[in-house]
């Protein structure tokens, strides 16, 4: 996040007070645990692992921040796992992408990883003209020309990894290939990833540049996205195109900003937020199971904020 940022969340912490530490907002129908009450779910699937906003080169020594604790709960999880894969959701360095950056403070930390990760790019890489830390850290793994998205199957899933930076010509480039790809991949289950998200309570708030890719994604039927840029954790309820409730049909997105840089406060609550948190750096965990998924937060400190569930794909 952009350091101009950090005045307006202090400017207007007062008025949103309400909002600026834990945020909670609990569904109807709910199991006992506070997570959505929907059908059982298959065993089996693949794992994976989601977190964007992560190393903060301004915060050293690197063992000693977020990110150094956010690797430090993934790495167990992954030795158990060998089939287990890592979302990152772009901002992986701060404060401007440089390649010293990655090999200073994300490579101790979750660099660790490399071999597991699929990335997607934030605003803080484009930060340094072109993103040559990003793409020259990533290498294939990020896609191929240096576009910034691409996509992979994970199980029987469909995932895509898109880049919310592009504008203009090259955005309308990357909607028409997400289109082709969507068509060529007619999955039972799909769920795309990028940095910002459409939807948030966070201090960036709702990101509308990146509606048409929502429409396009909930034309096709996806069922999950995952985003970060708010330095927070945000479940919505599905939403269909035009970001209104569809519990049947509907995308259900997740604000993941949670992956080891400072967390900032959640200001005005949207409509469809069914739970959210600014206390506690930790990944999302995912299984993503023949025909539905499972999601659980999970705290990178003892006893810190969770939130889990399942659903059907659709």
């Amino acid at each position: 996040m952009p350091a101009f940022f950090y005045p307006l969340y202090r400017s207007r912490t007062l008025r949103a007070a309400t909002f600026a530490m834990t945020v909670t907002a609990s569904l109807t129908g709910c199991m006992a645990d506070g997570s959505p009450a929907f059908p059982t779910i298959a065993s089996g699937g693949v794992t994976i692992y989601a977190a964007g906003d992560i190393a903060d080169c301004r915060r050293l020594p690197a063992a000693f921040t977020g990110a150094a604790q956010t690797a430090k709960l993934l790495a167990p999880l992954l030795a158990a796992d060998s089939t287990a894969a890592v979302l990152s959701l772009g901002d992986n360095t701060y404060p401007s992408g440089r390649p010293d950056e990655f090999t200073g403070c994300y490579a101790p930390t979750w660099g660790r990883f490399q071999s597991r990760i699929h990335p997607s790019p934030g605003n803080h890489e484009y930060y340094t003209k072109g993103a040559p830390g990003y793409y020259g850290y990533f290498g294939p793994a990020a896609g191929s020309g240096q576009r910034g998205y691409y996509s992979i199957n994970l199980g029987k899933w469909h995932v895509i990894s898109l880049n919310s930076n592009l504008r203009d010509d090259e955005f309308l480039t990357q909607l028409a290939w997400l289109k082709d790809d969507l068509a060529q991949h007619k999955s039972l289950c799909a769920l795309a990833y990028w940095h910002h998200p459409v939807y948030s309570s966070g201090g960036h708030g709702n990101n509308p540049f990146m509606a048409p890719v929502w429409k396009v994604l909930a034309d096709a039927g996806a069922d999950v996205v995952l985003a970060s840029h708010d330095h927070n954790y945000e479940r919505f309820a599905p939403q269909d195109g035009e970001g209104k409730l569809d519990r049947a049909r509907g995308i259900r997105q997740f604000v993941v900003g949670t992956g080891g840089a400072q967390l900032t406060p959640i200001l005005f609550l949207q409509p469809n937020s069914e739970k959210s948190n600014n206390s506690t750096h930790g990944v999302l965990k995912m299984v993503l199971k023949d025909t539905g998924y499972e999601w659980e937060f999970l705290p990178a400190i003892a006893d810190g904020f969770t939130d889990r569930g399942h659903a059907p794909c659709h």
